[in-house]
């Protein structure tokens, strides 16, 4: 066995990151140790020799193993022991699928996982992006057909500039407006995915610019790492049907299907296909062919239904439902849909349809995040559900898949910057998005939805956002050979570059545009900027900057006619937030004064909640979140609250309970902590012989503070008998 280690290195915005095998993992069949500062990760890539029969899809499993030990933390719960992956991890995974898995042959159906274990984190460069340079890396010199390799950089925009490689910390201040992770080959692109404080198309397009040249010195860092550790690739020969067959399904289907691409009902129009394919099926499989002819004609069948699709949308100029490029489904919008919900929205697109429901509560209530990164909790949560009967299926009910918790992201990530600032605003927000129809874009239904949510809740957001996505078809044909197919900038049969390239970037694309196109870009944004972007492409060749900026222009104009249709149902937040949602005021206290408004082992703080019925909220710098149901209850506790804390003053009025007398007078408690002692000559306005005769104790009684006496580093407060029988 080669105990040789390999190590590569480069500089990226001013950062080392290295690449090193041989020396972990050996067995995998690629695996890569990258690491940049003290943040490490090891991406390892294995797969099975023997393909997976009968399937018709790539078998790609990507893992993210975040461990605690890499922030020098032991988990949370009672195992003490990693559990279910964090929804960063899972994004992550999804982060290095979408631009990985268009990069292998086509019919290559051998189960391929990559893993990446983080190892060490120094809470300054992310993991993310190393992790997907890394899985690259394993892949390009593992014996696996990976057709790459690929890279990714993230540009940040921090007071107005674009920085390559920023820092973790950085993205997290207030003047950093983008953070964009773009991904691709040394030539083009493959995946975006960001989220920005209503940024500009130029800006967007001028970070992706700077991207370009950091990802292909990636690249070719890895051409000459598998140079160095690389081994013997698989040979693998994509699919080639037979010709005869391939004409014959043709000539049996095509006029049909054409005939199928003229309705406009997603569920017709399935249904209609699926007939066809049964027939075509009948037709030409017998009882003496073989079970792989069968599987072998049902791909013709859908191969000519691709072509069909993308033809009349490229060449004919018409989409599956009759659409223009350009043209949005209908567009409707209703809120208060839920009535006992704080906030609700129903936006329905086409036959795509997305219920937002809004709850609000406490401060208290946010979610606590035990992962790896700065970020410890958030006040702004958003939860995407698609369940199976929105695509007229059945299927198990069993939790959210990682596409929902992408979805879900995306969705928050496109309204977080719009949210109230927390002194502002100081709810905890929670946004569920139920997803009843879907036929394409169900995430950007699910964004406009929760705008409208958060606006019927009455939540002053900063600006609407509404959200678009945007299809990609590319039909072109090579002058040279005559080859048809999806190749940008030469032949892939020839190698020619005299390659006639057409084009149509389509706008709110359907299900079926999704699924036979080429692209899926979705944009969302306010009327003054992008807010969020999230990119993916199912043609290996990536696309060039010229498609990305038409995209991102053609998005804007989509995206300001939806915005357009949101606020002509409601345009502008409501004054008041619904009578079901809670009250929260909010007091500032002396910080130490903390401890009395808390109490020993927190009694005092306890009993003011159950006295009132309201949750307490104290932060470290004094500041005190009342949650009530009713603004009174809110209103005594925070009088309490006062009471408690306030500073004692000359001229002060308390109602107290009497905790001792004596000889001269009786102490009373104004408040936990402090006593005041009224003399025996002001317990009332004629001559006392004995306290006792006018107080005893336990009782309740009400005071005037008279003087406060420094007395050897002791207050000593002196009252005088206001009424022996106040109400209380």
């Amino acid at each position: 066995m080669d105990n040789s280690i390999i190590e590569k290195s480069i500089d990226i915005g001013g950062k080392t990151v290295s690449l090193e095998t041989g020396r972990l993992a050996k067995q995998a069949g690629g695996a890569v140790l990258v690491r940049s500062g003290d943040t490490m990760v090891l991406v390892t890539a294995t797969a099975r020799a023997e393909a997976r029969e009968g399937i018709d899809f790539f078998p790609l499993t990507v893992d993210i193993e975040e461990r605690m030990y890499a922030a020098g933390k032991i988990p949370g719960g009672f195992i003490k022991r990693e559990a279910r992956p964090s929804e960063k991890a899972i994004l992550t995974a999804r982060l290095i699928d979408r631009p990985v898995r268009p990069r292998f042959p086509k019919g290559f159906a051998n189960e391929v996982q990559l893993i990446a274990t983080i190892l060490s984190t120094d809470q300054v460069n992310a993991y993310d992006v190393l992790a997907l340079n890394g899985a690259s890396a394993a892949l390009t010199i593992s014996e696996v057909p990976f057709q790459g390799p690929i890279a990714a950089v993230r540009i940040g925009r921090l007071g107005g500039e674009l920085i390559i490689n920023p820092t973790l910390p950085q993205l997290q201040e207030e003047a950093c407006d983008l953070d964009l992770v773009v991904a691709g080959t040394a030539d083009s692109i493959l995946m975006l995915e960001a989220g920005g404080n209503e940024v500009s198309e130029e800006i967007v397009m001028q970070a992706i610019q700077l991207a370009q040249e950091p990802i292909r010195r990636i690249c070719e860092l890895q051409l000459e790492f598998r140079e160095a550790a690389g081994k013997k690739k698989w040979t693998f020969e994509e699919y080639k049907p037979d010709k005869q067959l391939a004409a014959r399904v043709d000539s049996i289907c095509r006029a049909r299907l054409e005939e199928a691409n003229r309705i406009t009902d997603k569920q017709e129009r399935s249904d209609r296909i699926e007939q066809i394919r049964a027939s075509v099926r009948d037709q030409l499989v017998t009882e003496e062919s073989p079970e792989e002819m069968a599987r072998e004609v049902l791909e013709l069948a859908k191969a000519v239904e691709k072509e069909v699709v993308r033809r009349s949308i490229v060449l004919d100029k018409r989409r599956p439902d009759g659409r223009g490029a350009e043209e949005i489904r209908e567009i409707s919008c209703d809120v208060g849909v839920a009535p006992r919900t704080h906030g609700s929205a129903l936006f329905t697109r086409g036959q795509t349809q997305a219920m937002t429901l809004l709850t609000l509560g406490a401060v208290g209530d946010y979610q606590r995040i035990d992962g790896l990164g700065l970020e410890e909790s958030k006040r702004y949560i958003h939860h995407y559900n698609f369940p199976p009967f929105s695509v007229g299926e059945t299927g198990f009910m069993r939790g959210p898949k990682r596409r929902d918790i992408g979805h879900g992201a995306l969705a928050e990530k496109a309204l977080r910057p719009m949210i109230p600032a927390e002194h502002e605003f100081p709810y905890t927000i929670r946004l569920v998005s139920e997803i009843l129809e879907s036929n394409g874009s169900s995430s950007m239904a699910s964004t406009c939805g929760s705008t409208l949510a958060l606006m019927d809740a009455g939540v002053k957001v900063k600006s609407p956002v509404g959200g678009i996505a945007c299809g990609l078809i590319v039909h072109s044909a090579c002058r040279s050979c005559g080859a048809v197919g999806v190749f940008l900038r030469r032949c892939l049969e020839c190698g020619s570059e005299d390659v006639d390239r057409n084009y149509v970037i389509l706008t709110d694309i359907a299900g079926v545009e999704d699924h036979l196109g080429d692209m899926d870009f979705k944009v969302a944004g306010s009327a003054n900027g992008i807010t969020a972007i999230q990119m993916d492409l199912k043609i290996k060749e990536g696309i060039t900057p010229d498609i990305m900026a038409a995209a991102l222009e053609q998005a804007k104009r989509g995206r300001e006619f939806v915005l357009g249709k949101m606020l002509a149902t409601l345009p502008q937040a409501r004054a008041e937030l619904s009578e079901y949602a809670p009250r929260i005021l909010t007091i500032q206290i002396n910080p130490d004064k903390i401890g009395t408004l808390i109490g020993k082992g927190g009694e005092t703080i306890r009993g003011l909640v159950e006295e009132f019925d309201v949750n307490i909220d104290v932060e470290e710098d004094g500041t005190v979140y009342i949650t009530s149901p009713g603004g009174a209850s809110a209103e005594a506790v925070i009088a309490r609250i006062n009471a408690l804390t306030k500073d004692v003053e000359v001229g002060d009025h308390y109602v107290g309970k009497v905790v001792k007398t004596t000889d001269f007078g009786a102490f009373v408690e104004l408040k936990r902590g402090t006593d005041g002692l009224v003399h025996i000559s002001n317990l009332s306005d004629k001559r006392v012989a004995k306290v006792e005769d006018v107080v005893k104790r336990g009782q309740i009684i009400e005071v005037e503070v008279v003087e406060i006496k420094e007395d050897r580093g002791k207050q000593r407060i002196g009252l005088k008998v206001v009424d022996l029988n106040p109400k209380i």
